[in-house]
């Protein structure tokens, strides 16, 4: 046997390990589809109130983020201790208090349009990330009960403050 065949046998034998250490497509697929039915089971146990009060721009993007580990279980206000514990479960991480109290959430509540004082700028409509107010421009707004998550994220852009918070019935 010839040196020269001896190193090409033995590249060849290297390459062979190499190829057989890397991921194949199939694998890396699979962990792709069960990261996607991680954030699907954390998301649909959040309340998807949409409200932000998270630090994220809605319950996808939080449940997407507490997947990759990258935020705390801890900072749903509406979902409350309850959806930690439930979230702790599921993804193995320790249980914490809620970040901040608050009694925001306590009596749920709706947002109510006084329609008398309603000029119809549509600012409420941009705002509500569930689409639980309906109106067109210059004409008075409702909201659509069984849709408001109760976020009051449509109270701040209403230059008239026509809009309150009331308690569901």
């Amino acid at each position: 046997m010839s040196i020269s065949f001896l190193i090409v046998l033995l590249l060849v034998i290297v390459f062979v390990v190499i190829i057989g250490c890397l991921p194949s497509n199939q694998d890396i697929n699979i962990l792709r589809q069960t990261q996607l039915q991680n954030i699907e089971s954390i998301e649909e146990l959040l309340p998807q109130t949409q409200c932000g009060d998270c630090g994220f721009n809605g319950c996808r993007p939080y449940a997407e983020a507490i997947a990759n580990n990258t935020a705390d279980l801890n900072r749903c206000l509406p979902g409350g201790n309850e959806t930690v514990k439930v979230l702790s479960l599921i993804t193995g991480l320790d249980i914490k208090p809620l970040y901040k109290k608050t009694e925001k959430y306590a009596v749920p509540q709706l947002a109510l349009i006084e329609e008398e004082h309603c000029i119809g700028c549509v600012k409420c409509i941009a705002a509500c990330p569930v689409d639980a107010i309906i109106g067109a421009p210059k004409q008075m707004h409702s909201v659509i009960d069984a849709y408001c998550t109760g976020c009051e994220l449509c109270i701040a852009p209403c230059p008239v403050d026509c809009i309150t918070m009331t308690s569901t019935p």
